[in-house]
């Protein structure tokens, strides 16, 4: 038996290939799916099996792709609806893969149609749990992503946590867990940076689990502080419901080099994007106007969904010369498949063509300290969490996640300060500032890493443990 976790860091997603006696079944894969082909011919298998754990609002999955690539099978849990070919499980229902088998358990709450998958080794042993976004290490899966109908946030975290305690807490503590993210997805509040575990260490550690809690204190803490979900997720779980384009079909039609003065006129007739995802230090030393930066080797793809928002949008690239093909890919994954083409030469080539160029000014976390005695606006786009943890005692909390809804709170001549944790959230931040026509913003290099080594005022927030 092989059990492979293959996980993205960019969107914080385990996929699992899982392979016995040259049969193979593969867990909430990626869009792009040749490597688990790949996998497959390599060890002389098949795939055999596509389980899909939940309908995903997060990433665009390919289950699609890789069904009509291979012939296997795509398999939901109950309560599932699809306008393609998939089997439709029943709660306990088996599936047999080689020497071992994989058990559906219908666990409704994060989605209605949520399932964990119970694999039994070769000796009929509950060896270990996929938990897609039902169980998380150290979280669950937040109960307001659902298609609800009938049901509310609270009715949902109310299946949620009969589903942990009957069907999954009540699994053997040497069980593997195998969630479907780990910390940095959206999908949860408090995602662990492990990414596997055991049901043992998850009854002791994760809050969720904790014994004698009652479902009304399990409702009340898990509905407790959910930020409003990204609003790209719903077009995300339309795309995994109705089946999409396969993504080297999107990369063909996509990965179009454009001379400057295409792009430029490719820019002014549609209305497209300019997305510049080069590396915040090279953007801010000059870049189009109007562009707006997501770098790609932040968090790329979940910064895109939650910012443009729109999957229809069209976008032109600006990218670093032969990172064209994989910016294309990473958009694909959230459901971004309208990329008009991408300027050939990358920035360099607008400057050499002699185009208007825009700078972000930049200073360093000293200078802003030789400034803070003035009357200076400093504004902290950080997560809501991190501010309240420490934070400049001059700052106010506009979280990037929210931009749109703090716009009215920037001053438009005034000159004012931006800060993250350490420098690419600032620059999407200023980024699409600019573009909305304030060119009185300026970033703070370094972030809040910078800012610490300073003497500026700070409010740290106690841990309640720490207090006499």
């Amino acid at each position: 038996m092989i059990i492979t976790q293959i996980y993205t860091n960019c969107l914080a997603q385990g996929a699992y290939y899982i392979e016995s006696n040259g049969e193979v079944a593969i867990v909430d894969p990626l869009r792009e799916v040749q490597d688990y082909i790949d996998r497959a011919a390599k060890n002389n298998a098949s795939i055999k099996y596509i389980f899909e754990t939940h309908f995903h609002a997060d990433f665009v999955s390919g289950h699609v792709t890789l069904a009509q690539k291979t012939g296997a099978k795509i398999v939901y849990g109950p309560k599932a609806t699809t306008n393609f070919e998939a089997i439709i499980a029943t709660d306990n229902q088996v599936f047999k893969i080689g020497d071992i088998t994989i058990t559906i358990l219908h666990t409704p709450g994060h989605t209605l149609e949520s399932s964990c998958l119970l694999l039994k080794d070769e000796n009929g042993i509950d060896h270990a749990l996929f938990s897609g976004d039902t169980l998380f290490l150290g979280d669950v899966g937040r109960p307001d992503l659902a298609q609800k109908g009938d049901f509310s946030e609270q009715d949902l975290a109310g299946f949620l946590y009969d589903s942990l305690r009957n069907k999954v807490m009540v699994l053997a503590d040497d069980v593997i867990v195998y969630p479907a993210h780990g910390a940095g997805s959206a999908c949860g509040k408090n995602l662990s940076k492990e990414t596997v575990g055991t049901i043992g260490n998850q009854k002791e550690t994760n809050y969720a689990l904790r014994a004698g809690m009652t479902k009304n204190e399990f409702v009340a803490e898990v509905t407790n502080g959910l930020l409003p979900p990204p609003a790209y997720f719903p077009l995300n779980v339309k795309l995994n419901k109705e089946g999409y384009q396969d993504v080297e079909e999107v990369i063909k039609k996509s990965a179009k080099p454009l001379t400057v003065e295409q792009f430029e006129l490719i820019a002014n007739e549609t209305g497209a994007v300019i997305l510049d995802v080069r590396h915040q230090t090279d953007f801010v030393k000059g870049f189009v106007p109007q562009a707006i930066f997501i770098g790609i080797d932040g968090g790329f793809a979940p910064w895109v969904g939650a910012l443009i928002k729109d999957t229809n949008q069209s976008i032109l690239l600006v990218t670093p010369e032969g990172r064209e093909e994989d910016t294309i890919r990473r958009l694909s994954r959230v459901g971004f498949d309208n990329v008009l083409g991408y300027l050939e030469g990358s920035f360099n080539a607008w400057k050499k063509a002699g185009k208007e160029i825009d700078l972000l000014p930049t200073v360093s976390a000293q200078f802003l300290e030789d400034k803070i005695t003035e009357n200076v606006l400093v504004f902290d786009v950080r997560k809501p969490g991190e501010y309240e943890s420490d934070h400049m005692n001059v700052a106010e909390n506009t979280p990037l996640d929210f931009l749109n809804d703090h716009i009215s709170e920037f001053p438009t001549h005034e000159a004012f300060y931006l800060h993250c944790a350490g420098g690419y959230r600032s620059v999407i931040a200023a980024s699409i500032l600019k573009a909305r026509g304030f060119h009185n913003v300026i970033d703070v290099a370094g972030g809040y890493a910078a800012i610490r080594k300073t003497s500026i005022e700070r409010t740290t927030a106690v841990c309640p443990s720490t207090i006499k």
